[in-house]
């Protein structure tokens, strides 16, 4: 699974956002605010992975245990199906 091609991630002044551009922006319109952890997640959901990679992904870079790890990814993972900019 990966994000759709054109969502484009930046921060500013500590803040993260995701924007859907070009066709994505066909499905969804808008801006998505992100904290640290779901910007880390968008930022490896540019790159083809799975929900185990992502996880192992988290649990390397956060001192969180791997049933939150798994609990935080399945939910992040279920919203950004939602907004239907997830190929998988």
């Amino acid at each position: 699974m990966k994000l759709k091609n054109g969502i484009i991630t930046d921060s500013s002044s500590g803040e993260f956002i995701a924007v859907a551009t070009g066709e994505a922006s066909r499905i969804f319109n808008g801006m998505i605010k992100n904290n640290v952890t779901a910007n880390f997640l968008f930022e490896k959901l540019m790159s083809d992975t799975t929900e185990e990679k992502l996880v192992c992904d988290l649990l390397a870079k956060y001192d969180v245990s791997e049933e939150t790890a798994k609990k935080d990814v399945h939910n992040f993972l279920e919203k950004i199906r939602k907004t239907g900019l997830l190929d998988e």
